[in-house]
């Protein structure tokens, strides 16, 4: 199998090679919170680019609960034909694109204003960086009810939008990666202590949204390898929740790992482990498929050919890339022509673990935003410089986000 076959799903789509632009924050919505004309020419950039499967950056479930105050949001039909253009043009390719979509839990900043809901009220650890997300409230079960169908009404806007499938959030530390880690889940009903119930709430929307939507709309998953906290989800948590996902109609799983506490997807863990200097989780990739039998897909530092066929050449089915796809969009044809490109951005070795991971992530999306302006994009950015106009954009965006909800409460 080579990094160039076509992967064909249990859903019977086929994804035309293994390489898959995996999700990234752009935070690019426009003054409705619908994809902006920015976003749109983003994914041109990466529909040219040759990328078998494209993901989106995060689309919230809830445009009261947000990772990010500019996110896209997609719980009505209100502004449909605006994601339709999307889908229409990061299509344009070739490629399967599938709409990422989420909840953040208590991983919601405390500047929206908004109230913040998780699995137990449990805030999160990140040492003087904690005060920057508020103490959440323990989810009831209404709550818990109402989360599970925003998710299953998201995926079937997204399938009449044009989109080929949709992945669930279930990683890095968001709402349904709260519910299966026991640090985040102290709940005593139904939907915790042991594995079952702490992944019932996933378990239950994968069912919603299969029987919602088309037999040849993809339905994936991401999800944890491991949480890299002691006492979090582990790898063995990991290979039971994708035994758990196999009878469910899931085409696909994507490992990745870690959450803001514990920043693993960009290379640093918390409990010690060292992580690989590039596709981080595909040692666990291959214990999983001991039991996987749907395809895999590991996402994690991958940016050079021979890495991402080694990947494939492991027995796993597609290799994300996200930080080298955001300095080179072109990267997938480059590398079919034989070119050896392996973008990468200036390296950051601070000491402080979440404030270094915020000026990576700040250094991915200012390439985003370079790419959305049709300009070439910048690697050797400094990560002071990209997380200062970070911090200032995201507080004016913040602004912007706090006047829209209380425009919609007063409109509605």
């Amino acid at each position: 199998m080579s990094l160039f076959s076509p992967l064909a799903l249990p859903s019977g789509a086929v994804i035309p090679n293994r390489v898959a632009k995996a999700a990234m924050e752009e935070n690019m919505a426009d003054a409705d919170h619908a994809p902006s004309a920015e976003l749109i020419r983003l994914y041109q950039a990466w529909a040219a680019g040759g990328s078998g499967l494209i993901i989106t950056g995060n689309v919230m479930v809830d445009a009261r609960a947000m990772t990010g105050p500019a996110g896209v949001v997609l719980e009505d039909d209100r502004f449909l034909d605006r994601f339709k253009t999307w889908a229409n043009t990061a299509r344009s390719g070739g490629g399967q694109v599938w709409m990422q979509i989420n909840h953040p839990g208590r991983q919601m900043p405390a500047g929206l204003g908004q109230e913040t809901l998780a699995p137990s009220a449990i805030p999160l650890d990140l040492g003087a960086q904690s005060k920057v997300f508020p103490m959440p409230r323990a989810m009831t079960a209404t709550d818990i009810a109402e989360v599970e169908r925003r998710f299953v009404a998201t995926a079937a806007l997204a399938e009449r939008a044009g989109f080929t499938g949709v992945e669930i959030h279930a990683a890095h530390g968001y709402l349904l990666s709260q519910f299966l880690s026991p640090l985040a889940n102290h709940r005593t009903d139904q939907w915790g202590g042991n594995l079952e119930n702490r992944a019932r709430l996933l378990l239950d929307i994968v069912r919603g949204v299969r029987a919602t939507v088309s037999s040849g709309f993809a339905v994936s998953v991401k999800l944890n390898s491991a949480d890299f906290q002691r006492g979090g989800f582990s790898p063995e948590d990991a290979q039971a929740v994708v035994a758990m996902l196999a009878p469910l109609g899931v085409d696909l799983v994507e490992l990745s790992g870690g959450s803001y506490e514990a920043p693993a997807m960009i290379g640093s863990a918390r409990d010690e482990r060292t992580l690989a200097r590039e596709a981080y989780f595909l040692e666990f990739a291959r214990e999983i498929a001991a039991v996987a039998t749907m395809p895999l897909m590991v996402t994690g530092g991958i940016r050079r050919r021979e890495v991402a066929e080694n990947v494939i050449k492991s027995g796993v089915a597609m290799a994300g890339i996200a930080t080298a796809l955001a300095i080179e969009p072109n990267l997938p044809h480059n590398w079919r022509l034989g070119k050896s490109d392996a973008p990468k951005l200036k390296p950051i070795t601070w000491k402080n673990k979440p404030v270094a991971s915020s000026a990576y992530m700040a250094a991915v999306r200012y390439q985003l935003v370079r790419l959305s302006r049709n300009r070439r994009s910048a690697p050797n950015v400094s990560p002071v410089w990209a997380l200062l106009t970070s911090q200032m954009q995201a507080k004016r965006s913040a602004r912007q986000y706090r006047r829209w909800v209380t425009e919609r409460k007063a409109a509605a």
